[in-house]
């Protein structure tokens, strides 16, 4: 089973991954070059600096997908729509939806309770909205709880189209009810390997309940404290230090679990990215493809033995 290796650039008021992007194209080129597949589009400056440091990522790379960081609440799911299938376009397909719950604004409190919930059914509506924009060849009108559109329609769709890959979170049961709807990638939070299995079998039933059990991929969030480098403990994100070995072989018993993919944070100096990229992502490459040669493939065995010792059909 391919495992993939996610980039997530650290967050700080004041020294943003992103703040130079002169000097972030070169860390997007190294990130590129050494076996990351994705790049997280996460900074302190909220959305409207996502979708234009998205944009720009896409154009400075060539294979890198992007990870957009996305709240429902922010700007109108008409205009949203349109800027992501723009985005969508503009990277050839490279781009995806991550979509974090945060409080409703004062304004929305006033008109009614602010609440776990009620973030959580807002989110819902917001994405049902977003697919029926991304995939209807007319206009459109929706009257719901949180939103009201009339005549709304993406005239120019994304590679994708209602297909954008859409990544969710959370514990509660009001969350893997929304993330089971409409979830391609489940981020799963951290934990043992058994409480992330505990998880998993949570989102995989909260998912079966829409008939896309089977559709789900998972990411598990990794904090890297390699010997020497320093970091301030994020408690989002399994940590582990060590050695690229050591590492390498703490993630494999989530692998093993059925994650593919691996979210790596607090690696941002480009000798950090660098590392790991060419020492962990490739050491973890090699043991799963060794450990899958090992396993004996249907027949295998028979095929091996004289035909007087196989049993008759």
């Amino acid at each position: 089973m391919p495992i993939e290796f996610t980039h997530v650039p650290g967050k700080a008021a004041d020294s943003s991954f992103f703040y130079d992007f002169a000097e972030t194209a070169t860390r997007l080129s190294l990130i590129e070059d050494t076996g990351f597949r994705k790049l997280v589009v996460d900074d302190p400056a909220g959305l409207l600096t996502n979708m234009d440091i998205a944009a720009q990522t896409l154009d400075r790379t060539g294979s890198l997908e992007v990870v957009l960081t996305h709240w429902a609440g922010v700007i109108e799911p008409t205009v949203a729509a349109r800027q992501l299938a723009a985005l969508d376009r503009r990277g050839g397909g490279r781009l995806s939806l991550r979509m974090l719950s945060e409080p409703l604004e004062d304004s929305d409190a006033e008109a009614r309770p602010v609440g776990h919930g009620v973030v959580w059914q807002r989110i819902d509506e917001y994405l049902v909205l977003l697919k029926r924009l991304w995939s209807n060849d007319r206009p459109i009108d929706h009257e719901g709880a949180f939103y009201s559109v009339k005549g709304g329609y993406v005239p120019r769709k994304g590679p994708h189209g209602a297909d954008l890959t859409i990544r969710l979170g959370g514990q509660s049961g009001t969350a893997l009810k929304v993330a089971g709807k409409h979830a391609d990638v489940f981020e799963l939070a951290a934990g043992s390997p058994d409480e992330v299995r505990q998880l998993i079998e949570r989102v995989r039933r909260a998912a079966a309940e829409h008939g896309r059990g089977g559709r789900l991929r998972f990411a598990l969030p990794v904090r890297i404290h390699a010997d020497g480098w320093g970091g301030t403990p994020d408690p989002k994100a399994v940590e582990i230090a060590g050695p690229p070995a050591r590492i390498a072989l703490a993630l494999l018993p989530y692998a093993a679990l059925g994650i593919e993919e691996f979210m790596i944070s607090g690696i941002d100096r480009p000798s950090e990215i660098a590392r790991v990229g060419r020492e962990i992502v490739t050491l973890v490459a090699n043991s799963l493809a060794r450990r899958e040669a090992e396993i004996p493939r249907p027949g295998a065995f028979a095929a091996r033995l004289p035909l007087a010792a196989r049993s008759p059909l």
